[in-house]
């Protein structure tokens, strides 16, 4: 009785003091971004982070031991981040990173992190991101690194980025690019995909009739703020962000399982700003006009473009994906030049098929071995 008594009262206190700690958004709590880094390029808010080599003779993934690989593969890897996010995805867990897993299989690893958009930066457009800053921070890391070659690896906007870069580029020197989730024919893409193409013959009409067109609109009235994104993305899911809430107040008293919880949540509501004019573009060219899905890039007057891509792709699609279905990522591989194509789907959605707990089993090691053999 008294036993049992001590018991309840541990319980108690520990489910009061985690109680307390989650709803204080401790930051002690969160686990991500523990993987050492340094800044080796800047300008404005965007940075250029580099992922220092490990010291640990082997890691473990998801209960796994992985050996460190001693030997370092010749060609670095960049990671192209979409927008909107932060930069927890990719080092979310010690033992479910995506950085330290790419670290240990030899690469050289590196990562482009936009940063926080203002009010200041809503003259962005698509077109920023991949035909002025991430062509300097490729430049970057040639110089850092030693190597003209270079893997870039996107995910949901940043496989936008980095094949429409490779494209407008005419980049030679791009070896690989890895696609997870990225976004191409908006138009065959599920239940959004039929919205997107009700939007599409609504504004056709209207510019058809009174020549409208979103980018005759000022650029700061579609700035979407990082909590319109944040809720954006959970609607995408609501009985799974319900479904994770009722666990928490399940588990309060579990000290881990908390923690776990409050670092999942670091990233989905700590979500950044799109810039007006990005999101102008998104309507006009992506909703409405498809252009990639037309081999085209979402900016003004370019032809047919992506058939000029020539790097190796592996591309990685969600089965369970409502934002990129794999029916809007494997259209791109019908209109790029590359030879050596590789397409891989796999259970999970959006998030889930980078940094879900099955994406190391699903797509990393697959995807590890695949730039190894070709780096």
């Amino acid at each position: 009785m008294i036993a049992a008594s001590k018991s309840a009262i541990k319980s108690g206190v520990n489910f009061t003091r985690n109680a307390i700690d989650w709803l204080g958004l401790a930051d002690h709590l969160v686990q991500a971004e523990r993987t050492a880094f340094d800044i080796v390029y800047q300008e404005d808010i965007e940075r250029l982070r580099h992922y220092r080599p490990l010291t640990e003779a082997s890691i473990v993934i998801n209960g796994q031991e992985i050996p460190v690989e001693k030997k370092r593969h010749k060609t670095p890897v960049l990671i192209v981040a979409p927008l909107a996010v932060n930069m927890y995805i990719y080092d979310l867990f010690p033992t479910r990173s995506f950085v330290r897993f790419l670290l240990a299989k030899g690469f050289d690893v590196y990562m482009v992190d936009w940063g926080k958009p203002t009010v200041a930066h809503n003259h962005y457009h698509i077109s920023t991101y991949f035909d002025e800053i991430l062509p300097r921070m490729i430049s970057a890391v040639r110089q850092h690194s030693g190597s003209q070659k270079i893997s870039l690896h996107g995910w949901s906007f940043g496989g936008l980025f980095s094949y429409c870069y490779a494209a407008k580029s005419g980049d030679v020197d791009i070896a690989n690019i890895v696609l997870v989730g990225a976004p191409c024919d908006y138009h065959r893409n599920g239940d959004i995909g039929k919205i997107y193409q009700r939007l599409s013959r609504s504004l056709k009409k209207a510019e058809s009739v009174a020549g409208f067109r979103v980018h005759n609109t000022r650029r700061r009235y579609w700035r979407s703020p990082g909590w319109r994104n944040a809720l954006a993305f959970k609607l995408t899911n609501p009985v799974a962000s319900v479904q994770g809430y009722t666990a928490l107040i399940r588990n309060l008293h579990d000290r881990q399982f908390v923690a776990n919880h409050a670092t999942n949540a670091a990233f989905l509501d700590r979500m950044e700003a799109y810039p007006g004019g990005v999101i102008q573009d998104c309507i006009q060219y992506l909703w409405v006009d498809n252009v990639v899905a037309e081999g085209r890039l979402p900016m003004p007057g370019t032809p047919e473009l992506l058939n000029a891509v020539r790097a190796n792709i592996f591309s990685v699609s969600g089965k369970q994906d409502p934002i990129c279905t794999p029916e809007c990522t494997t259209r791109l591989l019908q209109l790029v030049g590359s030879d050596d194509q590789s397409s891989h789907l796999v259970d999970g959605g959006h998030m889930g098929i980078l940094g879900g707990s099955a994406a190391p089993e699903n797509s990393w090691f697959t995807m590890a071995e695949w730039l190894a053999a070709r780096s």
